[in-house]
């Protein structure tokens, strides 16, 4: 429910730009199961692009789009302009799921759409300030909020692909 405080309802309600700059609004993904990743090239776990991407292949033919946000909020792990990430991702972990333009996902400088993921108040179960690199959130085909795993849980794990398969059901 938007409020005067804030002003979207649900994921749908943004528009950001790609990594090659143009505005895509998450409206174009209703209906599918969304995976959103804050992601960083010189992270720990930047590694899981691998198995995002596996998922990716694995899914999308039955309706699940991962999302990538580039940010560099945790110890400058991504550094890089648009396009050197978009290069680091092609050429590293052959990603071909959508990637966003790099954008902050805490802080006085957060973008909306990480704004409205985090506020606990319009999102109990999953809200709360991103901790580090490779944070996702599940979002149904409602584009509802389902779930929130944190950097330490695998994209590929068991737990992650469960909650895929119950909201591609």
């Amino acid at each position: 429910m938007a409020s005067a405080a804030f002003p979207a309802s649900g994921v749908y309600d943004f528009t950001l730009n790609s990594i090659e700059g143009q505005p895509v609004p998450l409206a174009a993904y209703k209906g599918k199961v969304l995976l959103l990743v804050n992601v960083a090239s010189k992270c720990g776990f930047t590694p899981q692009y691998a198995g995002l991407e596996g998922i990716y292949q694995k899914y999308k033919d039955r309706g699940l789009v991962i999302l990538g946000f580039p940010a560099n909020n945790f110890g400058g792990q991504e550094p890089g302009t648009n396009a050197e990430i978009k290069t680091f991702c092609s050429l590293t972990y052959q990603v071909t799921f959508p990637l966003y333009a790099k954008s902050s996902v805490k802080g006085d400088d957060i973008n909306p759409l990480y704004r409205f993921l985090t506020d606990k108040s319009l999102n109990s179960q999953t809200g709360g300030d991103i901790r580090w690199n490779f944070t996702k959130f599940l979002v149904g085909r409602d584009g509802a909020l389902i779930a929130r795993f944190e950097p330490n849980v695998k994209p590929d794990s068991a737990e992650v692909e469960a909650a895929i398969e119950k909201a591609l059901q």
